[in-house]
């Protein structure tokens, strides 16, 4: 059906069509049937509920579970530091600074003079973060661990014979050590023995 326009209405459409040719412009010059206004109600998106695999990570958790892995690496290295008696292999200062760095320099430092090493494994049973200060300038995290130094043996650096130790020393003993981020990443800084079993 064909409607047909006066000149009052032809006179609007040209008029709204020549405003609204800057924003969405013009397609033919044939008067086009007038249609309402389109009005334009604000929205709100929500944002979609997270799934059980995307929500976000605890932030204390997270730095517990990166402070374990920075002390799990830190023993790795530490290892192949006692196990070269030249004192300088492992990259030991990518996870230890401070008092932790210094112990561990100062002890193969020692068995280098006495012309010994450490060979074996270190097993760091069950690390757990007992406590974590992640609002901190420096966030920390406390770890206790079981250390089981019973597979690392001490041996003369050229004959690799056993050397004598007291009989007395614990061999799986609790140890606590405190891990801190620093701007390059977590760093061990203290490593402690506790002085008893588990």
């Amino acid at each position: 059906m064909t409607r047909t326009l006066n000149r009052q209405q032809w006179r609007k459409i040209t008029l709204a069509c020549a405003t609204a040719v800057l924003a969405v412009g013009c397609t033919s010059n044939e008067p086009a049937s007038p249609k309402p206004p389109a009005t334009t109600a604000p929205t709100t998106t929500a944002a979609p509920e997270p799934s059980p695999s995307e929500t976000p990570a605890d932030p204390a958790e997270t730095a517990k579970s990166e402070a374990i892995a920075t002390y799990l690496s830190y023993w790795k290295e530490t290892e192949k530091r006692y196990a070269d008696k030249t004192n300088k292999a492992g990259d030991l200062k990518k996870y230890a600074v401070s008092a932790a760095l210094s112990q561990v320099e100062q002890d193969t430092e020692r068995m280098r003079r006495r012309n010994t090493v450490a060979l074996g494994t270190v097993t760091v049973g069950n690390p757990t973060a007992v406590s974590a200060d992640i609002n901190r300038q420096i966030p920390n995290v406390v770890i206790s661990s079981c250390l089981d130094i019973s597979q690392w043996q001490v041996l003369n650096a050229d004959t690799k014979k056993p050397v004598t130790l007291p009989k007395e020393r614990l061999l799986r003993y609790v140890i606590k050590a405190t891990v801190e981020k620093w701007p390059e990443g977590w760093r061990v800084i203290r490593d402690e023995p506790q002085g008893k079993k588990c």
